[in-house]
């Protein structure tokens, strides 16, 4: 059991604060118990090109989810419909062997309710070998005494910032605060690794902070917020990635302005906006991007 299970006994670890007894196998919002539930660990070459590079980014997938936001792109996983449970002594295992595939980075994707043990894990694989930048891969709805757990560990946070508006946070994740808890949360997740720090020789991140937007179809008002926020607050010390990739999958049929694509004129117009406001640290998705390769496998590969 992780030296932090305390944290897990009376569990407050993210804005939702259920207070469920984790160690008594109790499961809260995220719909976890104590133990560490993994879906996927394997190479991932999807990500933003300085975090997949041309090897691929060690992404791990963590089961379960804070949000549970019901347009999400993992849904399977995100309820937690899938996973291997996992000891802490495995999971540092796990950091280690996709090193040893060649990883640019160990990447954590939906790992808030796992923080105690995660950092269990990286302190005892750091100790074994691992050397590799460390991404904390979030949709943001974070505490942030939990984050700061993580201060010294994490490289390079990979936040979503998902709304602006609370109608539409408490519409679809179910969480009215969110853009407050959310961008408190992006702020002292960058008062932990500062502006960005790339690889010379390859172009890879080594520290800093990418915040992604997903652009959700009739939402370009408030995707223009979005990022106006993060343009008047960050400027140029962060990356901002702007997403187009949205996947209307079957269980969405129920929300109906959320039951298609992003057209290509509503991605232009988010585009367009970020470059008249100044915008040059971004990274934009081109062509037909809404496909299932952005949403893998959870075959429990490499647990």
């Amino acid at each position: 059991m992780s030296s932090t299970s305390h944290l897990l006994s009376n569990c407050i670890l993210c804005p939702r604060k259920c207070g469920a007894d984790r160690i008594a196998s109790q499961t809260g919002y995220c719909g976890m118990p104590a133990d560490i539930l993994v879906a996927r660990a394997a190479l991932h070459m999807w990500e933003e090109p300085c975090i997949s590079g041309a090897v691929g980014s060690g992404t791990v997938f963590f089961s379960g989810c804070n949000l549970k936001c019901v347009f999400c792109q993992n849904h399977s996983i995100a309820l937690g419909d899938c996973g291997k449970p996992i000891t802490i002594q495995r999971l540092a295992e796990i950091f280690l062997e996709l090193q040893e595939k060649g990883a640019a980075n160990i990447n954590l994707v939906t790992p808030t309710h796992y923080i105690p043990q995660i950092r269990d894990a990286l302190l005892l694989s750091q100790e074994k070998g691992l050397t590799l930048p460390i991404v904390y891969n979030t949709g943001s709805y974070e505490n942030i005494d939990s984050l700061r757990l993580l201060e010294g560990l994490v490289d390079i946070y990979l936040p979503d910032l998902k709304y602006y508006s609370a109608e539409l946070s408490a519409q679809y994740s179910h969480a009215a605060d969110y853009f407050q808890v959310a961008t408190a949360a992006i702020a002292e997740m960058y008062r932990q690794v500062g502006s960005p720090v790339f690889d010379e020789g390859t172009g890879m991140m080594k520290r800093g902070m990418i915040v992604r937007h997903l652009v959700l179809p009739g939402q370009t008002k408030d995707s223009k917020k979005v990022l106006r926020h993060l343009y008047e607050t960050y400027g140029d010390h962060i990356y901002i990635s702007i997403m187009n990739q949205y996947t209307p999958l079957p269980h969405v049929a129920k929300f109906p302005a959320l039951n298609r694509r992003v057209t290509a004129e509503e991605y232009d117009k988010v585009v367009n906006f970020a470059l008249c406001l100044g915008i040059t640290n971004a990274f934009i998705q081109e062509g037909e991007t809404a496909e299932e390769s952005f949403i893998p496998p959870f075959n429990m590969e490499g647990v």
